[in-house]
């Protein structure tokens, strides 16, 4: 992406909903294995302790702006509006939409039974051909890894909390898949387990705080954000933190 930006040392791609699924349905059509990150708080805050995440985002071929406190510190800290936010269930939703039966996707995470009936909802709604499913509780990386190569997906979609980005760049080249995106909730939301909070909420940016705020193991969350408010204070106080 031309126009990338580091952010607290991190990339982002300034991309809008439409950008993003453009650019992702290029890597489609095939190329070397890509890796979509979309990037909220508490990634940031988490990459800074923990250096495997750091290289697995920075590594990525597209990072969009899922929460809406990156919009805020790309505003406070490179006087640059984005063009909107890119969460990982809205490009998720976009791209079997979008592409329908023309795709074949393999869904990885989530609990036992979450990806096997987020996949036959897919299959139900934009007729996405399903290359398999594999739930995320697993030990044998490397036998799930053998499996997604050769489903022969073109699209890979992982919801594996807070170690899908490093799996994902770990195994990039094994995985053998055009495109893979760490989708955090997004299975859950495809099953019909987790209902997405009122439109009004999304607008707004508030969507993650009536969850974080209806469910306290949630809460260690609201404590990250805090510290990336900080981040962000901190950096604009040394002169800003952002560069092309």
């Amino acid at each position: 992406m031309n126009d990338r930006i580091q952010l607290l040392g991190l990339p982002l791609d300034p991309v809008d909903l439409g950008g993003a699924l453009d650019w992702a349905g290029a890597r489609l059509s095939g190329g070397e294995p890509a890796q979509i990150v979309t990037l909220n708080p508490e990634l940031v805050v988490r990459s800074r302790r923990d250096a495997k995440l750091h290289r697995a985002i920075s590594a990525a071929e597209l990072v969009t702006a899922d929460g809406v406190g990156i919009v805020w510190a790309a505003r406070r800290l490179c006087n640059l509006e984005l063009p909107g936010r890119v969460t990982g269930v809205d490009l998720t939703t976009a791209l079997l939409e979008h592409f329908g039966e023309r795709l074949r996707v393999f869904f990885l995470g989530g609990k036992p039974g979450v990806a096997a009936t987020a996949a036959a909802r897919a299959a139900s709604l934009w007729n996405t051909k399903v290359a398999g499913v594999q739930h995320g509780y697993f030990d044998d990386e490397e036998t799930v890894v053998r499996a997604v190569r050769a489903s022969g997906a073109d699209l890979l979609l992982a919801g594996l909390g807070e170690r899908q980005e490093t799996f994902l760049h770990r195994h990039k080249q094994e995985l053998g898949v055009p495109l893979s995106i760490g989708v955090g909730g997004t299975l859950d939301v495809l099953s019909g387990r987790v209902r997405r909070m009122p439109a009004w909420s999304q607008r707004l940016g508030l969507e993650w705080l009536l969850r974080v705020g209806g469910d306290p193991k949630r809460w260690p969350r609201a404590l990250r954000l805090a510290r990336f408010v900080l981040l962000v204070e901190a950096a604009r106080r040394r002169g800003g933190c952002c560069g092309r």
